[in-house]
């Protein structure tokens, strides 16, 4: 596994007066070359080809060592950091933002991170894509990946996925994934594609997750309602995906700031059935309210007629009425009573 080294680069500015001072030596040797050409042919003095040959291979060194401190220069903005690799070897990384001056030879870019067939093939699955979509999937898998690497916080909108939770009813789900390169070296050297990683672990945990917890409490076998759902318990299920996500993407050096859920759904295949189970499950619930709001009314009313001494009730008459007061209190309906004008015997 690699480790982060810490690097100082050297300010750029000091390098930036150098380079300007040798850009005017440069200059005035040109010119000074040119004067005593000049010169030579009007004093009659004719120039070998020698002399030509090695003013002009003096000129073309002194512009090729100009040119080299000059390709040593490179900015950083705030969140961003560069890793220095001399020759293949891993030297440090530079976080502090600004003008630097680095050995020119520094590499700028990590090598091509997929091959031709690769692109091809990441194309070629994601085939529902606009063929705009498409070319720029292909040019991203095939470029290099270059050693300037932000560090600043990402965010990662993972596509709507069909997976089966806890009892196997399939369901559709989402997350949302905020992250960040918190180790430069592990993010180039220990894989290959640090954000084709990241996505792909992102849709691994989030799968992983789903199997985990039921969809809904309805759904699951146990009568213990304070087990974890997708559906109930929202905080509980992304502090899950948010550890399951830390432990996947640690050796990229990445950290994950945050990690939510933006979409979930029953399938539509069983969304119907599941809905009507829904509202089977309200119905009952509110009928079970009703009657133990009934019962509890019946009971009074004829407690407090009993209590009273008003009206005598026997057996049957308590009987009849609270069989009356069933029925106006639990009917949907409103009730039409019907008056009966002799006597119940």
């Amino acid at each position: 596994m690699s480790v982060e080294k810490q690097m100082k680069a050297k300010s750029g500015w000091g390098m930036l007066i150098v380079t300007i001072v040798l850009f005017a030596v440069i200059v005035a040797l040109y010119i000074w070359s040119i004067s005593g050409m000049a010169a030579a042919e009007e004093a009659g003095i004719p120039m070998s080809a020698a002399n030509i040959a090695g003013l002009v291979i003096a000129i073309v060194l002194t512009v090729v060592i100009w040119l080299f401190p000059v390709s040593g220069f490179f900015t950083l903005q705030p969140g961003q950091a560069r890793v220095c690799i001399l020759f293949g070897e891993y030297k440090g990384t530079v976080r502090d933002g600004g003008f630097h001056w680095a050995n020119p030879f520094y590499s700028r870019s990590m090598g091509s991170n997929a091959s031709a067939e690769d692109a091809t093939a990441e194309v070629l699955s994601k085939s529902n894509l606009s063929l705009g979509k498409q070319i720029n999937v292909a040019t991203r898998a095939a470029s290099n990946l270059s050693t300037k690497v932000s560090v600043r916080a990402r965010t990662l909108n993972g596509e709507i996925l069909k997976v089966n939770d806890k009892m196997g009813n399939p369901i559709e789900i989402a997350n949302v994934v905020v992250w960040h390169v918190e180790d430069t070296a592990k993010a180039l050297f220990d894989v290959d594609n640090y954000e084709q990683f990241v996505a792909t672990q992102a849709e691994t945990a989030l799968r992983h997750v789903a199997s985990v917890y039921a969809y809904d409490h309805l759904e699951d076998n146990s009568d213990d309602t304070a087990s974890i759902t997708l559906r109930s318990n929202i905080e509980e299920v992304s502090e899950a995906l948010k550890r399951e996500l830390t432990q996947r993407l640690a050796p990229a050096g990445v950290a994950v700031d945050d990690a939510r859920l933006t979409h979930l759904a029953y399938a539509p295949e069983i969304a119907q059935a599941m809905l009507r189970r829904q509202q089977a499950e309200a119905v009952i619930a509110a009928r079970k309210k009703i009657v133990e709001g009934a019962v509890s009314m019946v009971d009074m009313a004829v407690r407090e007629l009993a209590d009273g001494g008003t009206i005598e009730l026997d057996e049957e008459r308590k009987a009849q009425m609270a069989s009356n007061l069933m029925v106006v209190l639990c009917g949907e309906s409103e009730a039409h009573p019907v008056l009966n004008t002799s006597s119940l015997y």
